[in-house]
């Protein structure tokens, strides 16, 4: 019993000890001496959290998935005409099924997207283009013609993504005043 007691208290001290020695102010000079306004701060820089903030409102919680990733998006916008295969995010891989415009009815071209990385690159993505042409008697032959269409389809996809990751920049990043060094 009395083992626990000093086993508890203890406990308590190197938690608070822990605590103590894990805070790090930083400059003095840049931190402002109001407590709304470091509030203010940190909330703006991304530094602040909220223990309770869903509670009541009926959410499990916030799920970042593929509308975070740009690159993502940025491809199934650009692919957004034709009807979709498969669809992986966490396997990163994007195919379409066969399309045809209609302009020729033995013709129809397949598109796979697969991401190599989350960051908006050239070399995030390979892009394969398939061509099927098929006779009359239904004798079809598949083609990989990657070369044209794949360089204008990165072209397209990296410069939307770019444009998302701008915004979401943009968007997440509010600019801090310092209130008490502009008097």
């Amino acid at each position: 019993m009395i083992v626990q007691k000093y086993l508890k208290s203890f406990y308590i001290l190197l938690l608070s000890l822990l605590i103590l020695t894990a805070c790090n102010p930083g400059d003095a000079r840049k931190i402002p001496p109001n407590a709304k306004d470091r509030v203010q701060k940190n909330m703006e820089e991304g530094r602040g959290f909220r223990l309770m903030d869903n509670v009541g409102k009926g959410q499990s919680g916030t799920f970042d998935f593929a509308s975070s990733n740009e690159l993502w998006r940025a491809s199934l916008d650009t692919l957004d005409f034709m009807p979709l295969a498969l669809a992986n995010y966490s396997g990163g891989i994007i195919v379409t099924d066969w399309y045809s415009d209609g302009s020729s009815k033995n013709e129809s071209v397949k598109i796979s997207i697969r991401f190599l990385s989350n960051d908006v690159r050239s070399d995030a993505l390979t892009i394969k283009v398939f061509y099927k042409n098929c006779s009359m008697n239904n004798n079809c032959k598949v083609v990989d013609k990657s070369a044209e269409l794949s360089n204008e389809l990165k072209k397209k996809i990296l410069s939307k993504a770019a444009i998302y990751e701008k915004l979401a920049k943009t968007k997440n990043k509010k600019k801090y005043i310092n209130k008490a060094l502009e008097d």
